[in-house]
């Protein structure tokens, strides 16, 4: 009989949970956009975070949500970007593959050591201990931050500086996120230029600390025909939307940090 009691009181109890649990499931029920998980699949499911979001599964929401465009995720192809627009019903944004590329030439072959940095091997611990290790003060540190933060292998440090391998680099932006000087910019792929110096001296001063920087000569802006390229605190910028991609200001600077890539 104490066998059977025991039997009923756990079978009434297990009855009364399960009950108690399909209440509570229906009761707090929140309503899931079928869409959202169709947009997720159309992602590359990286979760990388370049998109400012926590992960695939939250930037599909927002999507959906209207809360971020078709085109959030900055390393999906065109092709699922134009899918996503058809399922969430927005227009499809334009979707131009970018890369990251770094703002200096400045290798240990260019400039050389101011001191010799002991401590962590990163560069935003190299900077957070205030000391100018090279003797240019704008150029890349070397230690590889960015490199750290590249889930795709698309970027090393070659001879103190970083370099992007283009075929590999899906433009996620994590790399120019992770740089304390800021010398990562993403540029549009198709586009034919970019300027390799960020250094803000004027053109003498830059000479005696690398024989790569900028010069300001203003040459560039002097060759464009389009108003593709300035010259603003003594260091070349273009402006991709600009830019047609003749390579003209490439040509002409005499100093050749102006890269065709």
């Amino acid at each position: 009989m104490a066998i059977i009691i025991a039997t009923v009181v756990v079978a009434v109890i297990g009855l009364l949970i399960g009950i108690g649990l399909v209440y509570t499931g229906k009761k707090f029920y929140v309503e899931v956009d079928e869409r959202i998980p169709l947009v997720r699949e159309c992602l590359p499911g990286n979760n990388c975070g370049a998109c400012g979001f926590a992960g695939c599964d939250a930037v599909a929401e927002a999507i959906v949500n209207g809360e971020a465009p078709s085109n959030a995720c900055p390393v999906n192809s065109p092709e699922g970007n134009a899918k996503i627009a058809e399922l969430s019903g927005a227009e499809a944004g334009e979707s131009i593959r970018k890369v990251a590329f770094v703002k200096c030439a400045g290798d240990c072959h260019a400039t050389s050591n101011k001191v010799n940095y002991v401590g962590i091997d990163d560069c935003r611990a190299a900077v957070m201990a205030g000391i100018s290790i090279w003797e240019c003060d704008y150029g890349c540190l070397g230690y590889g931050s960015c490199v750290k933060a590249c889930q795709y292998g698309a970027i090393k440090c070659v001879d103190g500086v970083a370099v992007v391998d283009r075929n590999k680099c899906v433009g996620c932006g994590m790399c120019a996120k992770a740089c304390p000087k800021g010398l990562v910019e993403l540029i549009p792929e198709n586009k034919e230029v970019a300027v390799r110096c960020s250094n803000k001296d004027r053109g003498p001063e830059t000479k005696k600390v690398c024989t790569a920087g900028c010069i300001g000569c203003k040459l560039c802006m002097k060759q464009c025909e389009h108003d593709a390229i300035t010259v603003e605190n003594n260091v070349a910028h273009v402006d991709y939307e600009k830019c047609v991609g003749c390579g003209k200001c490439a040509d002409k600077c005499p100093a050749q940090i102006i890269h065709r890539l």
